[in-house]
Formats: structure tokens, sequence, C-alpha cells
């Protein structure tokens, strides 16, 4: 007479066996060891890389849009001005009539 097992299940629901449960608890220490969550010094490492990439945001937006001006074309143009004084960028550009590189926008 067969009794029914109570099986562990996994986080969808379908049963999992019981190499399946030790698999997933080694495989759950591993990410734990291998993902630690930031502290003390590591999170203050962390929060000063992150301000030093929101100011290099911050100082690429006032390039690309100057002033704060929310007129399309003069944010366009200030980018394409930037871009064309890029030497890897220009040399792809070609010349307008007057024999100087642009990005022909």
């Amino acid at each position: 007479m067969a009794t029914k097992g109570k099986a562990a299940k996994s986080s969808t629901g379908a049963s999992m066996s019981k190499y399946d449960v030790e698999v997933e608890s080694r495989l759950q220490a591993l990410e734990k060891v291998a993902h630690p969550v930031p502290t003390g010094a590591t999170q203050q490492k962390v929060d000063d890389r992150l301000a030093a990439l929101e100011a290099s945001v911050a100082a690429i937006q006032v390039l690309v849009y100057g002033n704060g001006s929310s007129n399309e074309g003069t944010r366009l143009d200030n980018l394409i001005a930037k871009l064309t004084t890029i030497p890897a960028i220009a040399s792809y550009c070609d010349r307008d009539e007057e024999g100087n590189r642009s990005l022909g926008v």
C-alpha cells in the first residue's frame, strides 16, 4: 500500500525531489556569498561612485542642454556641435560645401 509523501515545493509550486531540495539550498548558499549586501566602507564606496556618476551626468546635461532651455532645436544644435568636436566622430561625417565635416542633421 503506497502512502502519499510530502514533497518539498518550489517557488512555483512544483514538487521537488530530495536532490532538488539539496541543490537549491546549496545554490542559495553560494549566491549569498557571491552577492553580499554592501555594508560599512563598501557601501560608502558604492555611494561615492554613484555620486560621481550622477555629477558626471549632470555635467554632460549642462553641456548638451545649455542653461536648461527647453528649446529642442537649441539642445540638438548643442549636441551636434559637441559631437563634431570629437575627431573620432567627425572623421565619419560628410563634408559640407565649405569642406568642413558635419553631422548634416
